[in-house]
């Protein structure tokens, strides 16, 4: 059966019992239908029944197969309950743009789903509309003030807050708006992001209550004056109709795995352009309700597990016990040059493995216990296996075999057991100090978790650091946007290059997020659809039943 037949036929507990199963107040849950609910996030300030071991899964670089992260995610969240602890998994919403465009749903696969799939991939509770219409909401008011006399004196050349879309369409990404004569606005040049890239997705994602969402909305960076001055959301009184917006996002929701597990999904910030993680409202309440929490970051170690760490955690204030590495044999064949899964290959996973190896220093940098879960495919020959059961050997890393995706939470046992035994509650290092200099937190980053030679930067880069300059923003954290095809910045260079140059082509300004993003290489925040959209596959019946998913 396809993944979307096996979620169809899943018998769903009512969300009511997941959570009482979990001792999850009822009566600070929204019910939205049986299967569905949205947990108060005030709920947080009324408890205190001690942290649970946070787990964070991560990955190597991924290839075009994908490597299944957020099934390990799941799969071991049921694992895990099998084993008598109680075990919550935490991810992020999926985005409109990937379903219609390459990577399709992201409720994780086979086995190991959650559950139901089809809302959850299409709309879901309304809170990626929320963050869109806010942060929308925001670019009108900007518009509107410049048409009504201006009286913040923007200059319409100086805008730097885009409009959002959860689309990807390239054509959005340089327009020109107000066109159409006076009744059309003022004209000006304006681009789109993709919504998971929002600077409100940000914030939805980082805030720990309605106060501090309110605060961080007004402090969101609108663009310069004529005379240079900074113009701040504030100054437009927009927050409070922001936050109105998004009262209900705020709060996390409740789904649960084929195996009737509860699984916390919430905000949706891509790891490669964003800080890709689950909300920290979410990791908090989960923490409270289990012994194990696993929160997956997107992409891998250089990307969300680096932003997990250096950015979430810290902002937490998260102890994490151990970090899952997703890896798989089809994917060191790869990055060693074998494009074909179904040749075995052991000299190319050999070379591929150091890819892998590198994420694995990665995640020992910041202090935290490393586990590999080999995700197990039927193209896996016993002699590949056996090989990288000797190399994770020979630098003392733990593993196991993860075949959730076919089995579920007992295909999962095996890693669960790896995992319960070698997570041990850490603080992690930092690898910068938020008060260092930007130029100093983005070369840490590039040369520690990239393998990075050297940082270099545009003209224009340079200019948009003077800029920030005067923004107030010197203990800001770093969040890198850059491909996750490679370690570098260059998607062509697979495995694990050394010594490379990475290019900063722009530097933005998440004043509100306090988040300084710098943009490597051609990385795009508004992506575009490939030759053959997944959209075209995708159809329903009558009976609803969506075909292609």
């Amino acid at each position: 059966m396809s993944d979307y037949e096996i979620s169809r036929n899943a018998i769903l507990m009512k969300i009511d019992r997941i959570a009482k199963n979990f001792d999850i107040p009822l009566d600070a849950l929204k019910f939205c239908g049986d299967y569905i609910a949205k947990i108060d996030h005030r709920l947080l300030k009324s408890i205190d029944r001690g942290d649970g071991k946070l787990v964070l899964i991560t990955g190597m670089t991924p290839t075009p197969h994908g490597e299944g992260k957020t099934t390990t995610t799941i799969g071991l969240t049921d694992a895990v309950n099998l084993l008598g602890y109680k075990a919550i998994g935490v991810i992020r919403q999926p985005s409109l743009g990937p379903i219609f465009g390459v990577k399709g749903g992201a409720t994780g696969g086979g086995r190991a789903q959650v559950v139901p799939m089809e809302e959850i991939n299409f709309l879901f509770t309304g809170d990626f509309p929320a963050v869109e219409y806010a942060n929308n909401l925001l670019s009108a008011m900007i518009d509107n003030s410049i048409y009504q006399g201006n009286p913040l004196n923007l200059d319409p050349r100086r805008i730097r807050f885009k409009r959002v879309m959860d689309m990807n369409d390239r054509a959005l990404r340089h327009i020109l708006i107000g066109l159409g004569g006076i009744d059309g606005g003022i004209p000006r040049e304006e681009g789109f992001n993709i919504t998971v890239a929002s600077e409100v997705m940000a914030i939805l994602g980082i805030s720990k209550d309605l106060n501090d969402l309110k605060e961080r909305l007004s402090n969101i960076y609108v663009g310069l004056t004529y005379d240079r001055t900074p113009v701040y959301a504030k100054d437009l009184k927009a927050e409070g109709a922001m936050a109105v917006i998004l009262r209900n996002a705020i709060n996390p929701n409740l789904v649960q795995t084929l195996e009737n597990n509860p699984v916390f999904i919430h905000t949706g910030p891509f790891a490669n352009i964003a800080h890709g993680s689950p909300s920290i409202i979410s990791i908090k309440l989960a923490l409270q309700f289990a012994d194990y929490v696993f929160a997956e970051g997107g992409f891998a170690t250089d990307l969300g597990g680096e932003k997990f760490v250096d950015i979430v955690s810290r902002l937490g204030n998260f102890k994490i016990s151990a970090s899952v590495i997703v890896a798989s044999i089809r994917a060191m064949k790869y990055h060693g040059g074998q494009k074909d899964e179904n040749i075995e290959d052991i000299e190319a996973l050999k070379k591929g493995f150091a890819n892998l190896q590198k994420h694995i220093e990665n995640m020992r940098t910041f202090g935290i216990p490393v586990i590999v879960a080999l995700n197990k495919f039927s193209t896996d020959t016993e002699k590949e296996i056996e090989a990288v059961s000797k190399l994770l050997e020979s630098v003392n890393v733990p593993f196991a075999l993860s075949e959730v995706y076919e089995n579920g939470g007992i295909g999962g046992e095996n890693l669960a057991k790896v995992v319960v035994e070698n997570a041990l509650e850490t603080n992690p290092k930092f690898l910068y100090d938020l008060d260092e200099p930007i130029k100093d937190k983005i070369r840490k980053i590039a040369t520690s978790m990239y393998g990075a030679g050297d940082v270099v930067y545009t003209d224009e880069a340079e200019a948009n650091l003077k800029e920030i300059s005067k923004l107030g923003m010197d203990n800001a954290f770093v969040c890198m946007a850059k491909t996750q095809a490679s370690l570098s910045d260059n998607p062509k260079l697979i495995g694990r290059p050394e010594n490379f140059v990475v290019t900063v082509k722009e530097v933005h300004a998440l004043r509100g997020a306090n988040f300084i993003v710098p943009i490597l290489g051609k990385i795009n925040t508004m992506p575009g659809l490939p030759k053959e959209p997944l959209a075209t596959k995708l159809d329903i019946d009558e009976n609803g039943f969506i075909k292609g998913l």
